[in-house]
């Protein structure tokens, strides 16, 4: 059973795992990077390396780029624009949502169905169906080539806003940011009374699916508009945390992530939903009644 050729532009370590996979499910594999020499190991595994980028672009219909930012794709494609018509770019280079809509109205304007991608992992993960990818932009591409990106992880279709991937890639970045604060402050807290971290940590994992579910249900109050108060309420978390203040200051353990909290709660008391969930606490990201 013949499998579609793609080509990948741009390999560094991502880059470079991406046509990995590809050419480990036995797509035919096309490679470019501006240093030659980047692309030597894959094409010792099978790639064919391209000597320039509109070889590349020419060598198959499924065309997946990865280079430092938007500005590097434009300088890259910019010259062979021309030869993007009837085929489909997938854009996984970070960037805004602002960005990949501008790319996804640029690239539809030289005749190229768009696909822009969030990467919701490291290198060593792609190729692993436990690791997820995002996109969004065009549904025919999504749905014409899903096979084929599948390869490289789950992939989880956003829709055809093309600014989705990047804007989900960014909120689930911060979220990640702010597990691991977490986690690493928790970490530094027991660890002062003699806790290992291999110790404290599966206890923190089982602790997070508890967590996960709250954020599902919250996530219903959310979208309502709503906050009932009937699990627990930010007027009890805000005594909770200055529990957690004061074992924080009384091992010398940096306060500053929960001090954090504190005054986000502290908002919320103060315009009078001391009696609401945690998750009227949005309102207070969403900035609700501050003065334009």
């Amino acid at each position: 059973m013949s499998r579609e050729s793609v080509t990948v532009l741009g390999l560094g370590q991502m880059g470079s795992a991406l046509a990995g996979a590809f050419l480990a499910a036995g797509h035919p594999t096309t490679v470019w990077n501006r240093t030659p020499a980047r692309a030597d190991a894959l094409v010792g595994r099978g790639a064919r390396r391209a000597g320039t980028v509109a070889e590349a672009v020419g060598a198959s219909d499924l065309v997946v780029v990865c280079v430092l930012d938007d500005a590097a794709v434009r300088e890259l494609l910019g010259p062979v624009a021309g030869r993007l018509a009837g085929r489909t770019l997938v854009n996984v280079t970070s960037g805004s949502p602002e960005q990949a809509r501008e790319t996804a109205g640029w690239a539809a304007g030289h005749g190229a169905r768009y696909l822009d991608g969030g990467i919701m992992t490291t290198p060593p993960g792609v190729g692993s169906a436990a690791s997820m990818f995002l996109y969004s932009g065009s549904p025919e591409a999504f749905a014409a080539h899903r096979e084929t990106l599948a390869v490289l992880g789950d992939p989880i279709d956003l829709g055809p806003d093309a600014g989705l991937a990047s804007l989900y890639d960014t909120g689930l970045l911060g979220l990640m940011w702010s597990v691991f604060g977490g986690w690493l402050h928790a970490t530094a807290l027991v660890g002062a009374d003699g806790v290992a971290a291999g110790e404290f940590t599966p206890v923190a994992v089982r602790w997070l699916s508890t967590v996960a579910l709250f954020m599902e249900r919250y996530a219903g109050q959310i979208d309502e508009g709503r906050y009932p108060g009937d699990d627990a309420t930010i007027d009890v978390q805000v005594a909770a945390v200055e529990h957690l203040l004061h074992a924080g200051r009384a091992r010398g353990v940096d306060g500053r992530l929960p001090e954090l909290h504190r005054e986000l709660m502290a908002k919320a008391v103060a315009d009078g939903h001391g009696g609401d969930s945690y998750g009227r606490l949005v309102e207070v990201f969403r900035g609700a009644g501050r003065p334009a």
